[in-house]
């Protein structure tokens, strides 16, 4: 995980990104992201949690990897390198989008147009999930905002998250998501599980119904993300569901975390600046699904192992 600045990456491994500098960018971008995760949403069978539907962070950008369709597949990848929407299809078909400034109701017209060359018909959910105010994709002219290189931090943040999430996923042998990217709250998340079901969950996400909650909650976990909002250059979370008692008192590092509102927030400027970025992450991950281990009283012999070991001869 050690490595130097390049000209070519255009910034550092974990760039400065403040919030205010770029939430008209950050919020038009999250509805794109949002329409591309429906069109995955509507060809992908259902899998437990959704765990059909998030995007994956890719060598240049977010990936919808394959989607089914029909016979075929297809896939679509926000490129944030050349900064265009690529959709291929594994018939040799092709198309691109400028990703530039323009309204979501523009970006909307154009994808869809471009699917409907390549023979993908689909119906798509054009209401957006997870947010206060929903406008309708077709008819969004509101956000219309795209600045190239606060994408391009943006997803290099991703990247030095997924790294440190990647490792700290492997160290697991219980049931674990991949490292994903959730369009609907646009936050890159892993999660664990104990193997025992939860109590029901209330649900009340914005714009979204119940019974999507009560899939994705399902079972007692342990969940950790990065979130480009809140403090001043977004922020790593860790909680747990249910929350076990003497959760939010377990004594988490590094120093920076705190614990607000249901979960632990650690500042992404805090670890941004550290001497050991990553050594800062890990800490955080390890000591909060701790938290949430310890205190639910999780099976954490048959959970954890190392994964030098798995990968060695026995």
């Amino acid at each position: 995980m050690n490595g130097t600045s390049t000209r070519t990456e255009r910034g550092p491994h974990w760039p400065e990104l403040r919030v205010e500098d770029w939430s008209d960018t950050r919020d038009t971008l999250h509805m794109w992201l949002q329409l591309v995760g429906k069109i995955k949403l509507a060809c992908q069978p259902m899998i437990n949690h959704w765990w059909q539907v998030p995007l994956y962070v890719s060598a240049r950008g977010l990936t919808t990897d394959s989607v089914p369709y029909y016979d075929d597949v297809f896939d679509i990848e926000f490129d944030f390198h050349e900064h265009r929407l690529l959709i291929r299809r594994s018939d040799g078909g092709r198309r691109e989008i400028a990703l530039t400034a323009r309204t979501v109701a523009d970006f909307y017209r154009e994808t869809m147009a471009a699917l409907d060359e390549l023979g993908i018909r689909l119906t798509v959910s054009r209401t957006p999930n997870e947010v206060v105010r929903a406008l309708p994709f077709d008819t969004d002219t509101e956000h219309a905002s795209y600045e190239p290189d606060k994408a391009w931090s943006f997803w290099r943040q991703l990247l030095c998250a997924h790294r440190v999430f990647s490792d700290f996923r492997s160290s697991f042998i219980g049931k674990v998501s991949p490292v994903h990217f959730f369009w609907g709250a646009m936050d890159l998340a892993v999660t664990r599980f104990s193997g025992r079901e939860a109590p029901r969950h209330p649900g009340g996400a914005p714009n979204c119904g119940d019974w999507v909650m009560v899939e994705g909650y399902s079972h007692e976990l342990s969940s950790c993300g990065f979130w480009p909002g809140g403090g001043a250059e977004g922020a790593f979370y860790a909680y747990a569901y249910p929350e076990p008692p003497g959760f939010d008192r377990y004594p988490v590092g590094p120093a920076a975390a705190y614990f607000e509102q249901g979960e632990f927030l650690l500042p992404y400027e805090d670890v941004r600046t550290a001497s050991s970025p990553e050594r800062m992450l890990a800490e955080f991950l390890r000591t909060t699904y701790e938290a949430a281990a310890e205190c639910g009283g999780w099976d954490r012999r048959a959970l954890e192992d190392d994964p030098k070991r798995r990968a060695s001869a026995r």
